[in-house]
């Protein structure tokens, strides 16, 4: 009996081939597209999961009042892992984990890598196994290093890396005790290398005090503790160690719910990567929902030359169930075609999609668990797709459809319209989204920076650079090769670091509002091209008392509530810090949020050095004239300078891969439904063959009957229009509302995306229509 089933269902496909190839070509392309996405999903959802104690590992998290809001932030201080540990029995162990970056020489090589500053129980708490090495000792010596694989290989190739030395051009030389196997990709933790928290204590650099706060801070619980209960115990350990911290209280967050629930508003989580994966996960679904609304549509056009068939079996006894299953069947082995074709596109779009998706994603081929999995979705899609065209082919009357009496295709509302008008919604609701995201990605780039990143580039002060700045700054400027060279923190391009906790004259006692911090010696706002509004810039040169003098931007000073700063005092802790200058706001965050209050301070030993080069005609020979000038005072470090302009954009970079990536998805969405109106529209063409024979001899002209075609078409797409507009637009105004800074709706958009979609369906269903109504009447009629 099944295999009867499938012979018929054979037989059917291959006798009726273009449909079939429409609706297998659909169903691959939409199950293609929801594969990419669910590797996507899966992806991030399994970002650190595979730690063996996950359910036990908890992320340290401050909460306090910050300008007026409750803010959450892991950025905690030095001493807070050993105080828990000590103080808390229900705290089993703790790991603080701090950034580094090192250049690191082996023989005649140079290599630059990233790193973390570790206690060495982070190895025993997280599931990052060694190749070489004891977990237990590698840390013993305050100078040990442990290393991944990927950067043994980089410095020492084929050699046994344990116990060799490395060194750094600051002196400090390493014995490498342990290397880690190379680190899964699905993982927030990424460091080429591991130092002892040791090491820092004997350098005298550990800066262990509790209101500076630049570490990462995890602890693993005892596995009888309640998080809830040790939440309460420790909320006030800060403020008991540090009373400027009086209002920071400690809370412990879950590893696992670290990636995709980040994100904090008003001190509880709203969400975070987790929201992403979700709108993946609905983009795939509509993609495979458009795609099976394809194929149940051209399965129930062809309800006419199926119907005798279904009448006749039930004349000779079929049951309506096995009429059922042999439609199912159809769909199931349809499904099946298309889901081999589907892992083919998957397999050759992968490489590209990963990139777009910042996700290293590959097909799991040797999984038996990927095999049942993509058994299910495969029936699931078959029985999906052949679901209506089952129930409805299979309820035809005998009698009925062996007179040729259907039900009414012409009523005003079938089935078949409503799934057309509906697939249609969705795509239109997607070009929608991509116009808007599109129009924001272009806003934040138009905007206004406040300073001018055209012909500046920045390089990190390296301990070379730092000795020799003055001869590298005054050659720079004698040369010609630059008009400004400055040091500071950071670059006018990055947040490096905030402060809080500030006092001054007049301050709501609730407030305790969080400044940018930016250290400069001088020359900060002629390099980077900031416009001076009051006051003067920082130069400790002419000034040496600038070390205790500071700037504010304008967006400061109304945080401050100065009506004019000039003159006025900031207190941090026991310095005074006396306000020479005004800058005009400048954007030095995220370009899609409001602009950030920014502190200013005068203070040498910068972590880099910007560079306002000539520009003009020889923009290119300063460039490389810079470059041999720096390398000429840097000989024991890599020299690896970066421009402005590219360090701006590339905080674009994300969200035009997500536009690409939606806008692609969104394309496929459209295809898939246009496939199915070429489908629709080939066999309309079919069915009326004689009825456009009748009329041309009857003397209508080819245009007429054009219209005659695609007029029900064109209202369908019309009424999609109409359904889609107002839903697109009430999700694009929630949309925006992320961001500080955003683009207007417009009215325009709606049509566009309308006209678009229009547009599109017109001339995917003029290649038929027109076909049809050029056709000679005479060989239509031939056959009467």
């Amino acid at each position: 009996m099944i295999s009867s089933y499938f012979k018929i269902a054979w037989r059917n496909i291959t006798k009726n081939k273009f449909h079939s190839l429409i609706n297998m070509t659909g169903l691959a392309l939409g199950m293609a597209g929801a594969v990419l996405l669910l590797l996507n999903i899966q992806y991030g959802l399994s970002v650190d999961q595979f730690h063996e104690k996950k359910d036990h590992i908890y992320q340290v998290y401050n909460k306090g009042i910050i300008d007026g809001n409750l803010l959450c932030w892991n950025q905690t201080s030095a001493p807070l892992g050993p105080a828990l540990k000590k103080d808390y029995p229900e705290i089993k162990n703790t790991a603080r984990l701090m950034g580094s970056d090192k250049l690191f020489r082996y023989a005649d090589k140079k290599i630059q890598a990233e790193g973390k500053v570790i206690d060495p129980a982070f190895l025993t708490m997280f599931s990052f196994p060694l190749a070489e090495g004891n977990a237990q000792m590698v840390f013993n010596n305050p100078n040990a290093i442990v290393i991944t694989a990927e950067l043994a290989r980089k410095i020492f190739g084929s050699e046994d890396p344990i116990n060799k030395i490395i060194t750094t051009p600051t002196g400090d030389n390493f014995i490498v005790t342990g290397v880690l196997k190379d680190l899964p990709d699905n993982t927030q933790f990424k460091f080429d290398y591991l130092l002892p928290w040791e090491y820092l204590r004997a350098k005298g650099i550990e800066n262990a005090t509790w209101t500076n706060q630049n570490t990462n801070t995890f602890v693993e619980l005892m596995p009888a503790a309640q998080v809830g209960a040790v939440n309460k115990k420790i909320a006030g350990v800060v403020a008991a160690n540090s009373p400027i911290m009086a209002d920071v209280k400690v809370f412990l967050y879950p590893l696992s719910k670290v990636y995709l629930e980040g994100r904090f508003e008003n001190g509880k989580p709203s969400g975070g990567n987790i929201d992403n994966l979700r709108m993946l996960g609905i983009l795939a679904g509509i993609i495979l929902l458009i795609a099976c609304i394809n194929f149940m549509n051209l399965s129930t056009a062809r309800s006419e030359k199926r119907a005798k068939e279904v009448g006749i079996r039930k004349v000779v006894g079929a049951y309506r169930r096995s009429l059922i299953f042999q439609f199912i069947g159809e769909s199931v082995l349809m499904a099946f075609f298309a889901g081999i074709t589907a892992l083919v596109l998957v397999q050759m779009a992968l490489p590209e999609f990963s990139t777009l998706a910042h996700a290293h994603l590959s097909v799991p081929w040797e999984s038996p668990y990927f095999w049942v999995a993509a058994l299910g979705f495969v029936l699931f899609t078959g029985l999906l797709a052949g679901s209506y065209p089952a129930f409805y082919l299979s309820s035809f009357k005998p009698v009925r459809v062996l007179k040729g009496v259907l039900k009414n295709a012409n009523a005003l509302v079938t089935p078949r319209r409503v799934l057309v008008v509906l697939q249609f919604v969705f795509s239109i609701f997607l070009i929608n989204f991509i116009i808007i995201f599109q129009k924001q990605i272009r806003y934040g780039l138009s905007r206004e920076t406040g300073f001018v990143k055209e012909n500046l580039i920045f390089h990190p002060l390296t301990d070379d650079l730092r000795k020799n700045y003055a001869a590298l700054k005054n050659e720079l400027i004698n040369t010609g090769t630059a008009v400004s060279v400055c040091e500071s923190n950071s670059p006018v391009t990055r947040i490096s670091g905030e402060e809080g906790g500030l006092k001054w004259e007049g301050m709501d006692p609730k407030a305790n509002p969080s400044f940018v911090l930016l250290m400069e010696s001088g020359g900060f706002i002629r390099t980077n091209g900031l416009t001076l509004a009051a006051g003067r810039d920082i130069d400790l040169e002419r000034y040496p008392g600038d070390t205790t003098s500071c700037l504010v931007n304008e967006r400061s000073g109304k945080v401050l509530g100065f009506k004019d700063p000039i003159g006025h005092i900031i207190k941090d802790d026991d310095v005074n810090w006396k306000i020479v200058g005004v800058v005009k706001d400048f954007l030095i965050g995220e370009p899609d949020q409001a602009v950030d209050p920014v502190l200013i301070k005068g203070s040498t030993g910068g972590n880099f050095i910007s560079i306002r080069l000539r520009g003009g005609p020889s923009s290119f020979q300063d460039v490389q004239q810079a470059e041999a000038i720096l390398k000429k005072y840097n000989p024991a470090f890599l020299t690896e300078y970066q421009f402005a302009d590219e360090d701006y954009a590339a905080k674009f970079q994300q969200a035009k891969n997500a536009a690409v990536l939606i806008g692609t998805f969104a394309f496929l969405a459209i295809f898939i439904s246009c496939m199915g109106l070429l489908g629709l529209s080939t066999y309309m063409a079919e069915n009326r063959t004689k009825e456009i024979g009748i009329r041309k001899v009857l003397g209508a002209s080819i245009g007429s009957i054009t219209t005659l075609l695609a007029r029900d078409f064109v209202r369908l797409i019309l009424v999609s229009i109409l359904i889609a507009s107002p839903l697109a637009w009430f999700f694009m105004h929630s949309f925006l509302q992320k961001f500080s800074y955003r683009t207007s709706l417009s009215a325009w958009i709606l049509v566009a995306a309308g006209g678009a979609a229009l547009l599109i369906s017109l001339i995917t269903i003029s290649t038929q229509t027109i076909r049809a109504a050029m056709a000679n009447p005479v060989k239509s009629l031939r056959t009467e």
